[in-house]
C-alpha cells in the first residue's frame, strides 16, 4: 500500500487570505461587530469560524451560526475566487503523486474545497478532498483528518499544514506532521505545537515528507 499525504488547503496550497479576510470583514460589519486589527483578523484563518467568533466576541452557538451564514453570503460569491496557488505547488504535487496517495484535509467546508481545487486545476492530484460539513458537525481539524483516514487506503500517513490546528489534529489521530512556514503560521507556532518536521518553503516539502516516512 502507498503512504498517504494529507494536505491542508488555506495557507498550505493556496494563499486565500484576501477572500477569507474580506468575507470576515463583511460578516462583522453586517453584524455590527468591531473589525479588529489585521493581526487579529488573521486568527480567523485556520480554526472553525464559530470557535473564533466565540473566543473574540463571546457569540453563542446560534449567534455564531447566523454569523457564519452571513460570512458565506460574501464568500460563496466573491471570496472563493480571491486566492492564488503558491508558486511551486503544482510541481511538488506532480512529483509526490507518483509515490504517494495525496488527499486534502481542510476545515473549510468540503463543498468549497472541491470547487476551489477544480477552479485552480489541482483536483486531479488528489485521491480525496475532505473538509468540514456545512452544518458544522465536522469542523475541527482532528475530526476532518479522522474522516479522511476512514475513506483512504494506506499503511501510514502524514499531515502537512501551516497552523497549529493541523499539527494538533495530526497528533490526535496518531499521525506525524510537517509544518510549513510560508502560510499563515510561523516557526514559533509550529515549534510549540511540536511539528515533526518543518518546511520553510514549498520546495522543501518533498524532502520533509521523505524524512518523516524514513524515520
Amino acid at each position: 500500500m502507498k503512504k498517504i499525504i494529507l494536505f491542508d488547503l488555506d495557507g498550505t496550497l493556496t494563499d486565500s487570505s484576501e477572500g477569507i479576510l474580506n468575507s470576515v470583514r463583511y460578516m462583522l460589519e453586517k453584524k455590527a461587530l468591531e473589525v479588529p486589527d489585521l493581526a487579529t483578523l488573521h486568527t480567523f484563518i485556520g480554526p472553525p469560524l464559530d470557535e473564533t467568533l466565540n473566543h473574540l466576541y463571546g457569540l453563542n452557538k446560534d449567534e455564531s451560526q447566523k454569523a457564519v451564514e452571513i460570512y458565506r453570503e460574501y464568500y460563496a460569491e466573491k471570496g472563493i475566487k480571491q486566492l492564488a496557488v503558491y508558486p511551486g505547488i503544482e510541481e511538488i504535487l506532480e512529483a509526490l503523486s507518483a509515490d504517494y496517495v495525496l488527499a486534502i484535509a481542510t476545515s473549510k467546508p468540503e463543498f468549497y474545497a472541491k470547487k476551489i481545487l477544480a477552479d485552480v486545476n489541482l483536483s486531479s492530484y488528489f485521491t480525496g478532498i475532505f473538509g468540514a460539513d456545512l452544518a458544522g458537525e465536522r469542523s475541527k481539524k482532528t475530526d476532518v483528518i479522522a474522516y479522511a483516514l476512514e475513506q483512504l487506503e494506506g499503511d501510514s500517513a502524514v499531515m502537512i499544514g501551516d497552523r497549529k490546528f493541523d499539527i494538533i489534529g495530526a497528533k490526535e489521530n496518531h499521525l506525524k506532521s510537517i509544518g510549513v512556514l510560508y502560510g499563515f503560521g510561523d516557526l514559533q507556532e509550529m515549534t510549540d505545537a511540536e511539528a515533526d518536521k518543518i518546511a520553510a518553503t514549498v520546495e522543501e516539502i518533498p524532502a520533509a515528507v521523505n524524512r518523516v516516512f524514513s524515520d
